[in-house]
């Protein structure tokens, strides 16, 4: 088969070349786009991309002999499935690489917003140590708030309940059975907003899921709450997080993932893109307004990498290649 591993870095082309030492493998730095050159496009079978590739109709067209997207990732809103499947190509995802990673990162983001570590180092580099507006808050006794209770959701709920806090949650499928073992209710997402000190999201990007957290809802936060964001940016409008901090509904947001995120993988080609839309651009000066903000703390779509984390989902995405090959697949995506 010839492959073609997308973004990915020296150490991940090392691993993955030992893994898979009879294959013809091709591997690219950067994300796919419409721009992008391949240059063995033509005979490529299997592309392997991260999720700041976008695959769509038109890197689906100049692969004519693709057979199958094995993404590294558990979500898949970069890749058209519909598309795919119309050309008879198998889409095969990552379902969990250890829902403990991106739940520790969750935390990571809340206690440095609950405790102002990004204020007090930012100000201790700069040699002050003075403690005023430093003051922070337990979570011990707080609220929490859970949309989404896959995988990672339920290991958030497990990591909030050994820091004694309450625990809420809302999915359109419940996990009663969960629920009842790990001593956390169940509730719509209006009222999950209203009672919780902290939100945070687990969702996957859905056309349901678009801007779960918008304009619509955003009133609806206890005031002084907490927003976290380590799932997918499409979930939170951006436009109503700037409106809910510059109102003080909400007192800061802790975010992994942007709206948008990929114009920043992009930007060298987003102004000299003739594709790029007016909303396009919108989308990258509301992120630019949002770096700047002290009462934000902001991580570049980290929350999946650890090493450990990393070389389960090379090994699960060398696995999905194989047993292709095979003809036997397994972790296949379904419209």
């Amino acid at each position: 088969m010839s492959i073609c591993f997308l973004e990915t870095p020296a150490a991940e082309e090392t691993y993955l070349t030992n893994k898979l030492p009879n294959e013809d493998l091709e591997f690219l730095e950067h994300p796919l786009n419409d721009q992008a050159k391949l240059s063995n496009g033509p005979v490529i079978t299997v592309i392997s991309p991260f999720v700041h590739s976008q695959i769509g109709r038109n890197v689906i067209d100049r692969l004519p002999n693709l057979k199958l997207i094995a993404t590294r990732s558990t979500g898949y809103d970069h890749i058209d499935i519909r598309y795919a499947t119309q050309r008879g190509i198998a889409v095969a995802n990552v379902p969990t690489y250890g829902e403990n990673t991106v739940a520790e990162h969750t935390f990571a983001l809340i206690l440095a917003l609950s405790r102002n570590v990004h204020k007090a180092s930012a100000r201790t580099f700069a040699g002050d140590f003075s403690l005023d507006g430093l003051q922070g808050f337990d979570l011990h006794g707080k609220t929490i708030g859970v949309v989404g209770t896959g995988h990672i959701g339920l290991f958030v709920v497990k990591i909030a309940n050994g820091f004694g806090m309450r625990v809420l949650a809302t999915d359109p499928h419940p996990n009663n059975e969960a629920a009842e073992l790990m001593n956390f209710k169940y509730t719509d997402l209006k009222n999950l907003l209203n009672e919780s000190d902290i939100v945070t999201l687990h969702a996957p990007l859905t056309a349901a899921t678009q801007h779960i957290i918008g304009h619509h809802n955003i009133t609806e936060f206890k005031r002084g709450a907490l927003l976290i964001n380590t799932s997918r940016g499409g979930l939170l409008d951006t436009e109503a997080l700037l409106r809910g901090l510059d109102e003080k509904i909400l007192a800061g947001a802790g975010l992994d993932v942007l709206e948008g995120e990929e114009i920043f993988s992009e930007e060298k080609q987003l102004l000299g893109n003739p594709d790029t839309t007016n909303e396009s651009l919108k989308t990258a000066l509301r992120n630019i307004s949002l770096l700047r903000r002290p009462d934000l703390v902001i991580t570049p779509h980290i929350a999946f990498d650890s090493r450990e984390a990393v070389e389960r989902i090379l090994d699960t995405t060398v696995s999905n290649i194989l047993a292709f090959k095979k003809g036997e697949p397994n972790n296949l995506v379904h419209i």
